[in-house]
């Protein structure tokens, strides 16, 4: 009894022992996925090339599949494409750059009318300052300018080593889209022989990922270019400077879901404030939010969420942790890479399907001998027919 006693009063309730079980586990995977982020983010200078250059894979690739189909050699028809690329690149600089160059001195000359403008409201309106009060206010942003001028400078300096970083990841990138539209069937095959009998499974759960990622490129560059569009009509009908830089920059920006639309509409607000005025700047906004609107409950979902399927929440939450782990760089790309892998787990889990019980036969009929030819009678018997 008292053996008993004590066997009993050692025993763990199964709650605790189920809470324990699967506390060390999380505590692994925890450590694991820890250990993973920093080895990404020192690799950075490596890492982020390689996933800007599958997302870039995967929005020319069906350019270069069709070369290939129309008969053009491998290297031609990823000439093809990473020059097609580059000249609609190049046309898109010029075009913005003539337009920039054009009306940059009149924006200046209409945001000097706009400040005064501001300025006599502010000495006349309801608020009533007075001059003084305005010239101690220019002052002190003047003293703040000069006070962080040491900062400003070695931001610039850290920039421009930035900008070498950039220059380089950015040939990093180009080698890597050329490869991958290349040879990408062949390094995948090359890939999978490290994975055995599991090989199956990865190229399932491999083939869902390319599937996944090439409809959220191809999905957000149309919703990009929609979004662009029509705030790129918007600004010019209100006759706005600088309204084809704007909305390339909105097209940029909309490849950084939710962040990049707030950054780079507020920027094309206040562009439209200091050229046009408060009026139009509050009618650019309306009209703003209501595209954002429509965009996020019709276009996102019908183009893009049948890829994603992704709640609100969950891409928030992704977009901070891309964020802090990689920056703007990180928060671009942490939507797709989050969608990759939410689709490729379920087939790198899945069994392959059982294929059918094969019919039941009996052992197939052993024809007798001839009656003049009997066993044994004059020739030897293989090892076969020894049975």
């Amino acid at each position: 009894m008292i053996a008993e006693r004590e066997t009993d009063g050692r025993t763990v309730p199964p709650v605790l022992s189920s809470m324990a079980a699967w506390s060390w586990r999380l505590i692994v995977i925890g450590v694991v996925i820890y250990f993973s982020a920093q080895i990404i983010v020192r690799l950075s200078f490596v890492a982020l090339p390689i996933a800007i250059a599958l997302l870039l894979t995967a929005l020319l690739f069906p350019l270069t599949d069709r070369l290939r189909k129309m008969g053009l050699r491998r290297i031609w028809a990823t000439w093809i494409t990473i020059l097609s690329a580059f000249a609609i690149i190049v046309l898109l600089g010029f075009i913005i750059g003539t337009r920039a160059n054009d009306e940059f001195p009149g924006l200046i000359e209409q945001v000097q009318k706009t400040t005064r403008d501001v300025q006599s409201w502010l000495l006349t309106g309801p608020l009533h300052l007075k001059e003084a009060q305005l010239t101690d206010m220019v002052g002190e942003i003047a003293k703040q300018i000069n006070t962080q001028r040491s900062q400003i400078t070695s931001t610039l300096l850290s920039t421009a080593a930035v900008f070498i970083e950039v220059l380089a990841s950015i040939v990093l990138l180009l080698f890597i889209t050329f490869f991958m539209l290349k040879d990408g069937d062949q390094i995948w095959s090359w890939f999978l022989r490290g994975f055995g009998s599991a090989a199956p499974r990865v190229d399932r759960a491999g083939r869902a990922a390319w599937h996944t990622l090439s409809q959220y490129i191809h999905g957000t560059v149309i919703v990009a270019a929609i979004h662009g569009l029509v705030i790129g009509i918007v600004l010019f009908g209100m006759g706005v400077p600088l309204w084809a830089p704007l909305a390339v920059l909105i097209f940029l920006a909309s490849f950084i879901p939710i962040v990049g639309i707030f950054f780079a509409g507020g920027l094309a607000a206040l562009v439209t404030l200091g050229a046009k005025g408060p009026v139009f700047a509050l009618f650019f906004l309306g009209i703003l939010l209501v595209e954002q609107q429509l965009e996020n409950h019709v276009l996102q979902p019908l183009i893009v969420g049948r890829a994603v399927k992704f709640h609100p929440l969950a891409i928030i939450l992704v977009l901070a942790i891309g964020g802090i782990l990689g920056g703007i760089a990180g928060a671009a790309i942490a939507v797709p890479i989050a969608a990759v892998i939410y689709r490729a787990l379920p087939e790198l889990r899945r069994h392959p399907p059982e294929l059918p019980p094969a019919t039941p036969q009996g052992p197939p009929e052993t024809p007798p001998p001839p009656a003049d030819r009997v066993p044994g009678a004059g020739e030897d018997v293989s090892p076969q027919h020894s049975r």
